[in-house]
């Protein structure tokens, strides 16, 4: 039996992958960072080929990648800061009360 996919059911699929490697790898500050790029990576492509599908502008995809840049550097910038305070990035050294 074959299978066929569409470029979207692809990319469904890998969202959920993403998501399941997020679920799963809760304990480290750095890989919820990479899940979550992963995942926005995958929104950003998907959004593009829909964009271009209707013949739509591409300026909501440019501030959509504006934003997806701005909550990596904040990530990171959490990441380095936790690092500093703590000498890891595992989630459970925080005392979130």
């Amino acid at each position: 039996m074959i299978f066929e996919f569409d470029l979207f059911d692809i990319f469904y699929i890998m969202f959920f992958m993403g998501f399941y490697s997020l679920c799963i790898n809760r304990s480290h500050l750095l890989m919820i960072l990479l899940s979550f790029e992963f995942i926005l990576v995958l929104i950003f492509m998907s959004m593009v080929i829909y964009l271009n599908f209707f013949d739509m502008e591409m300026y909501f995809s440019l501030i959509f990648l504006v934003f997806s840049v701005c909550e990596g550097v904040l990530g990171l910038s959490v990441l380095i800061n936790m690092i500093r305070m703590h000498g890891n990035d595992y989630i459970q050294v925080l005392n979130i009360l």
